[in-house]
């Protein structure tokens, strides 16, 4: 990757394919890192997820953690000038890898997870704004909520983006039609999938590469759900990123990856996670080493970026499930799991059995 970080400045691009969180994060010129705030619990929790046995579990699941940038000034006509009306803590931003960079087309899905959204230490006027917002929306009963995504138009190339409003507007009855809004099945146009590319209206994947995303996504989340039910902390304001390829002839290279793969990520790991260290480390010191995750692919992150046009990029797994956004998660011990988080991971298990089982039914 030539990605570098040698010319960081508080000008770094913005990210461009956003569906959720706070607006500002960064990236690197070439798209591969995301530089955000770095928020002390959060920073802090990725901090943990090097260091925390309780968490080796949670590990892959999770952005890889490059370490911290610390902006002093910046180059000017007149040379180096120093940062002036800026705090301590906004000098500060967290290295991230940017796991929506190696995707052509990325249909993204942010999912808010819990069914508490208010930190311990919120104001009572915060706790029952919070509260009354749960309960308006569809977290409080399913501990999720959608939301924002984006889906690509097959024609167009571009993305038609569905807001954050939409998750506030619907009820736990109407998020089947949500799941089926950001995986859609494009109905074949010819005989052939090469003779299709290109030509079919509207956005989603044919349904023999649609089903075999899903169930691999599906995986993912079973996955941590798992660990999670282990994991003794609460987490407030959190989401799962999913990320899956919306361009039909690297959706189908990734689906014949998935097929050649059939014993996980393990194998794909050791490669990417060189690449991105490779790619961080030659110009920055870095605070914090990033171990290899475990049955998941590494360098594909985090809130989703603009899409590679790197068509000589090795084939690899077409989506990518993490866990994202940390400002408010803390470490509990002798409190159990959060039950809140766990239920809306249920939920999305259920609602992706249901769109497993209708794309099976449209098939041939």
């Amino acid at each position: 990757m030539a990605d570098k970080l040698d010319a960081f400045s508080s000008e770094q691009p913005l990210l461009v394919y956003q569906v959720g969180g706070h607006k500002g994060i960064q990236t690197t010129g070439g798209g591969s890192l995301l530089i955000k705030a770095a928020l002390p619990i959060e920073h802090e929790f990725y901090r943990s997820t090097l260091a925390n046995p309780a968490l080796v579990s949670l590990r892959p699941w999770v952005p890889t953690y490059l370490g911290t940038l610390r902006l002093e000034g910046h180059n000017t006509a007149e040379g180096f000038a120093s940062v002036e009306g800026v705090s301590e803590d906004e000098k500060e931003s967290l290295v991230l890898e940017n796991v929506a960079h190696r995707f052509r087309r990325p249909n993204i899905l942010d999912v808010k997870l819990g069914t508490v959204l208010y930190d311990e230490d919120a104001s009572p006027e915060k706790k029952e704004r919070m509260q009354k917002a749960a309960e308006k929306s569809t977290s409080r009963q399913t501990g999720i909520r959608l939301t924002g995504f984006q889906v690509f138009e097959n024609k167009s190339s571009q993305p038609t983006v569905v807001p954050k409003s939409y998750g506030y507007s619907i009820n736990p009855a109407e998020l089947p039609a949500g799941i089926a809004r950001f995986f859609p099945v494009c109905s074949p146009v010819t005989d052939t999938l090469e003779q299709q590319v290109g030509e079919a209206a509207g956005g989603g994947l044919p349904g023999k590469l649609l089903l075999p995303i899903l169930r691999s996504i599906r995986s993912s989340i079973q996955h941590i759900r798992d660990a999670l039910g282990t994991i003794e902390l609460r987490m407030v304001g959190s989401s799962l990123l999913i990320i899956y390829e919306g361009d039909w002839e690297r959706a189908r290279e990734g689906v014949q990856w998935l097929t050649d793969h059939p014993e996980g990520f393990e194998s794909d790991e050791e490669s990417t996670e060189e690449d991105i260290s490779d790619e961080g480390s030659e110009d920055h010191e870095q605070s914090d080493q990033p171990r290899a995750g475990e049955n998941v692919p590494t360098a594909a992150a985090a809130e989703g970026d603009e899409g590679s046009d790197d068509d000589g990029s090795s084939a690899g797994p077409p989506c990518v499930v993490r866990l994202i956004d940390f400002a408010h998660t803390r470490m509990r011990p002798g409190q159990g799991p959060d039950t809140g988080v766990l239920t809306g991971l249920d939920t999305l298990l259920m609602l992706l059995d249901g769109r497993i089982a209708s794309v099976e039914e449209q098939q041939p």
